[in-house]
């Protein structure tokens, strides 16, 4: 009992002992618009830097021998070729407006409805999140692994770059706001993804050390979470092979390369895993060593998400150089539209700087910094660790079943285990002509078919989804494109066991729509890890 009272005792004392005391640093104000303009400028670099890379190298290196292009009108070219392409500004450029137009202190559902109702395309956990939103599925659960395969996916960490700049050095203010935001889209790893992220900007406007911001971006993570667990790995394969990148690339993939979420990964060499491409974000940052160019090649050269992941590490070395210290070579082919405003927005990278800039300065003062007519005092204190949260739980992948597939009516399946994801999509064969339709419904032709989703179109297939005889729920299809549910079905958390699945399409237009079952990934309650094992 005296034990017991003992420890009680001490954990009191702990529970009110004062939080470790803020630092301040100073920093004029021009250098911090400096920093905040080189952060925007850093990510849309990257971002153009591995456009032509992006998921073409999954599970393999970029060889040395393969170029990787840059120059003089490059940033033009893709913005004119490919808009869609810089969906990691525009995404964090509507965050930063939304801040902008309803203040520091506005709330995850208006946050996660600016979200929503954008008019540019997304895919992944941000399509998902979307969907959900607008059938009414609102932060968090819009967010979690349950409502969403793609929670463990990067899109929140290429999004949370505004987070950082608008909280310079202040990573624990960088944290509150990624929680707003973050489970929009994204939960467990997919979530410290973003959380990651904002905490590298934030740390950059103090550190200058690769290495330090490193570390002070992963304080905020717990540690028992498996993305810290993998980005830490970095830190100890550097220490193991400081020269020699490639090997830890290998050694992280070794262990970490196996999706378990993204119905387009899992079994596959593609991965758009958060905690994996994060790490390639790390390998950048430190076998870079501070050298701009030199670290967007490795982020790079990773491959997976390749124009995202040195996107990151630009931005991230972009505040630490400010604009002015971008070397010229990279800098002045974003400046050719550095006015101008991404696709599906009414902001520029000019417009997005100066909303951080206001945004930096009202954070800094809210948080008890001062800010005076040419310089700022900022606030620097360690973050609280984030709560534990993992997604998966007792839900290990088992089986892919490629089926390659069309549902006109009604499609049915049985399997072992404890969940199961169908990856498919609606399918308009509206503009087809009537002999490739007649071939297709009768399913004579493989995967160069794809929905073509038009934007007009307000069709939503209602599909009725029966498990073990019971309706468990409908699957509302929408072909509008950015309306559109990325996969028709899923469900996890089953009894361990065999079940049925049956699907009845209750609206069915065999002539005009067919849903097309690419493949059906199931799941388990253990993990079996025998590669001939199936059921």
């Amino acid at each position: 009992m005296k034990h017991n009272s003992l420890i009680a005792l001490l954990l009191l004392a702990a529970a009110c002992a004062p939080a470790p005391q803020s630092k301040v640093v100073t920093l004029d104000r021009e250098v911090l618009m400096d920093k905040i303009m080189g952060g925007w400028a850093g990510q849309t670099i990257g971002v153009v830097y591995g456009a032509p890379t992006e998921f073409k190298y999954c599970g393999t290196l970029i060889p040395d021998q393969q170029p990787v292009s840059w120059g003089e009108g490059y940033v033009k070219h893709w913005w004119d070729r490919k808009p869609g392409l810089f969906d990691d500004i525009y995404n964090d450029l509507t965050f930063a407006e939304a801040f902008e137009q309803m203040g520091l202190d506005v709330s995850t559902d208006s946050l996660a409805i600016r979200f929503a109702y954008a008019p540019y395309h997304l895919a992944h956990a941000n399509q998902a999140g979307r969907y959900n939103i607008r059938q009414g599925i609102m932060p968090p659960a819009s967010g979690s692994w349950l409502n969403n395969p793609h929670a463990d996916d990067l899109d929140f960490q290429i999004e949370a770059d505004f987070i950082g700049l608008m909280a310079p050095g202040m990573v624990p203010q960088a944290l509150e706001i990624a929680q707003r935001v973050g489970h929009i889209m994204n939960s467990g790893d997919g979530f410290y993804g973003g959380a990651f992220v904002a905490g590298l900007y934030s740390a950059a406007f103090v550190e200058s050390d690769p290495a330090r911001i490193l570390d002070m971006a992963l304080e905020g993570i717990p540690e028992e979470s498996t993305f810290w667990q993998c980005v830490n790995d970095v830190r100890l394969l550097h220490k193991r092979y400081p020269a020699d990148w490639k090997q830890s690339w290998f050694e992280l993939l070794k262990k970490w390369g196996n999706d378990m979420g993204c119905p387009k990964g899992v079994y596959l060499s593609f991965d758009i895993d958060a905690k994996l491409n994060s790490a390639y974000v790390a390998m950048g940052l430190l076998y870079g060593g501070g050298d701009f160019g030199k670290s967007l090649e490795i982020a790079t050269r990773c491959g997976q998400d390749s124009d995202c992941n040195p996107a990151t590490v630009g931005g991230v070395l972009g505040v630490v150089l400010g604009l002015e210290g971008i070397p010229d070579f990279w800098k002045n082919p974003v400046m050719d539209i550095w006015e101008a405003d991404f696709e599906g927005t009414d902001v520029s990278l000019a417009k997005g700087s100066e909303y951080s800039f206001r945004h930096a300065l009202e954070l800094i003062e809210k948080n008890g910094g001062a800010v005076r007519e040419n310089s700022v005092d900022i606030p620097v204190s360690r973050p609280q660790v984030l709560p534990l949260e993992q997604n998966f739980i007792d839900t290990w992948p088992l089986y892919r079943d490629q089926k390659d597939d069309w549902m006109e009516k009604e499609y049915s399946f049985d399997f072992s285990g404890n969940g199961f994801v169908i990856w498919g999509n609606l399918v308009c064969l509206r503009g087809i002509t009537p002999d490739y339709a007649a071939r297709v419904s009768k399913k004579h032709v493989g995967s160069e078919v794809f929905a073509l989703a038009e934007e007009d179109d307000d069709y939503v297939a209602e599909v009725e989804v029966w498990i073990d005889g019971e309706l468990d729920q409908v699957a509302f299809l929408p072909m509008r494109g950015t309306s559109r549910k990325l996969e028709p079905a899923w469900k996890y958390g089953l009894p361990e066991g065999r079940h049925t699945v049956k699907m009845v399409w209750r609206n069915p237009d065999p002539s005009t729509y067919l849903l097309r079952i690419n493949a059906i990934q199931y799941y388990s309650a253990t993990c079996n890890t025998d590669p001939y094992y199936h059921n």
